[in-house]
């Protein structure tokens, strides 16, 4: 594949630029076992991508969820936010391709199905822009430098959308759908996305966007190309490594 023509980058966070995918199956394994449920391991990694709205229904029936699921939710999301986002770190070179990719004159927004709150988390972690806002894009399409004294980073986002910002998580498109809100004019011919899970990509083809994957969430590369992959990168290092030859 070719990313001359593409003009924006819609990227994942959990998996694809943090190594936080197995830290969540822990917190979900620990909040289900609180509520008197337990699953194994394999059938709660095989749900992670999706936001606690889709997550939630594969093991629970609609009576539990309207019993005690918002609690239980709300249990796990303290419990990751406490115990497990500290302990989350960025995969290599996230910074590095951002700006590989800023520099090109292209645009990016993050998508996550995780919580507000996380998301501002992992934009300060990855020291990638300015996490309060949705967006510090300028009038002219391109973020803004946050600092003119040389001291302070330039903003490499165009924006985010996380789960609370949208009706429906992945795989539904609503967050894609967003995301290409924050592009203005950007059509989803010329954007593409950047995930790690199956869910990604079942979302952005709702959204009509194609999907560059990496395999550093832990899914299958087998899976990926049979959902619809166009690419697959180990992890954003492989991706930077590669990118001037799949720019020109």
């Amino acid at each position: 594949m070719r990313l001359s023509s593409v003009l924006a980058f819609i990227f994942d966070i959990d998996g694809t630029l943090v190594d936080s995918n197995e830290l969540h199956v822990d917190s979900w394994d620990r909040a289900f076992r609180r509520f008197g449920k337990q699953f194994p391991r394999e059938q709660l990694r095989a749900q992670i991508g999706k936001g606690s709205d889709q997550y939630l229904p594969e093991f629970l029936t609609p009576e539990e969820i309207k019993r005690f699921g918002k609690e239980l939710d709300e249990y796990r999301s303290g419990l990751f936010r406490k115990e497990y986002l500290p302990k989350v770190r960025p995969f290599p070179k996230v910074r590095e391709i951002f700006e590989r990719i800023h520099n090109d004159n292209k645009r990016i927004v993050l998508a996550s199905s995780g919580k507000k709150a996380d998301t501002k988390y992992y934009i300060d972690l990855l020291k990638i822009g300015n996490g309060a806002g949705g967006s510090r894009a300028t009038k002219t399409g391109k973020p803004e430098r946050v600092g003119e004294s040389g001291d302070e980073p330039i903003n490499l986002i165009d924006g985010y959308v996380s789960g609370d910002d949208a009706d429906s998580s992945k795989p539904a498109p609503d967050i894609f759908a967003a995301s290409l809100e924050k592009l203005d004019d950007i059509s989803p011919a010329d954007a593409v996305t950047v995930g790690d899970t199956r869910f990604d990509i079942e979302a952005a083809k709702k959204a009509d966007l194609k999907t560059i994957a990496f395999l550093c969430g832990g899914t299958p590369e087998s899976m990926l190309r049979e959902v619809g992959a166009i690419a697959i990168y180990r992890d954003p290092a492989d991706f930077l490594a590669h990118y001037d030859e799949l720019t020109k």
